[in-house]
């Protein structure tokens, strides 16, 4: 099971850095994700896939006609909150807030019901698992946040196998589809998705893909796009994450493509026996 997935946002929705957290300073940077989704789309139908597309309310509400493109060319619509704010750093009122109008903005352009959420930076941890009540209170039937190791943006180390499952915190429960990961140097690394993606060579992400019976991939327009400018005062280490391998990722995600099959997080939910699936008490 590799479920193919985009988290759509601006090139410059970067977290935690000063200078593109807030909503106001938005505005100062130009946009690109048109050209960018345009490519992820043409991508999808050269290869005739279909992906969930987890995208920002701010998006819905600034560009409809891009969600509308999205829906239309028949790939699933899910949300990854309104204004790319960590979890953790929201309130329970704030996040509810957040989510409320994500999902409003989302299903006004669709008409259809949001049903998967993914949290920026998948940022969930055991001080902010009441973020599963909010979800389930606002009818949101999977979620896609959980990073089942410790990291900077949180996780929960403790989740256990990396595979689709139920959530149940105080009595309520949630489908739950967890990023997976794998161990270098004794490090949690993703390597479906983000810089890591990009930083492996094709070889070793083609044998890493084949071990697993499920792969949870998680992509941005931003990680195709060589020609977006540089966010200033950015750590190097950043700036590597962040902008090494853009020109080739794209080409790297097709090869990745042939003789393997991916599928959105509908099919996937669908091949689940959620009758026998485990369950993760928090």
């Amino acid at each position: 099971m590799t479920i193919l997935t985009f988290d759509i946002e601006e090139w410059f929705h970067l977290l935690d850095h000063p200078s593109t957290r807030a909503e106001e300073d938005w505005a100062k940077f130009p946009s690109r994700i048109h050209e960018n989704v345009d490519r992820i789309l043409e991508m999808l139908s050269r290869n005739n896939q279909k992906s969930t597309f987890f995208c920002l309310g701010w998006v819905a509400r600034k560009y409809p006609e891009i969600i509308k493109k999205i829906a239309e060319s028949g790939n699933e619509i899910a949300t990854h909150s309104d204004l790319h704010q960590l979890a953790y750093q929201q309130n329970r009122a704030a996040f509810a807030e957040d989510l409320k109008r994500s999902i409003e903005s989302l299903e006004a352009i669709t008409g259809k019901k949001i049903r998967a959420y993914r949290a920026p930076g998948f940022s969930l941890m055991e001080s902010n698992k009441w973020v599963f009540s909010e979800l389930i209170q606002q009818g949101i039937e999977i979620d896609c946040s959980i990073f089942p190791a410790q990291r900077a943006h949180g996780g929960f180390a403790n989740f256990g196998q990396q595979a689709p499952c139920w959530v149940d915190l105080d009595g309520f429960k949630l489908k739950e589809f967890p990023i997976n990961v794998t161990t270098m140097a004794g490090l949690p690394v993703i390597f479906s998705g983000g810089g890591y993606f990009r930083l492996l060579p094709d070889a070793i992400l083609a044998k890493l893909w084949d071990q697993q019976k499920y792969v949870m991939t998680y992509f941005h327009p931003r990680d195709f796009d060589a020609g977006q400018p540089m966010i200033q005062d950015l750590s190097l280490i950043r700036k590597f994450k962040s902008y090494y391998g853009l020109s080739g990722a794209l080409s790297k995600l097709e090869r990745l493509m042939v003789g393997r099959e991916f599928i959105d997080l509908a099919k996937a939910d669908l091949m689940v026996n959620w009758d026998t699936a485990r369950t993760v008490y928090l």
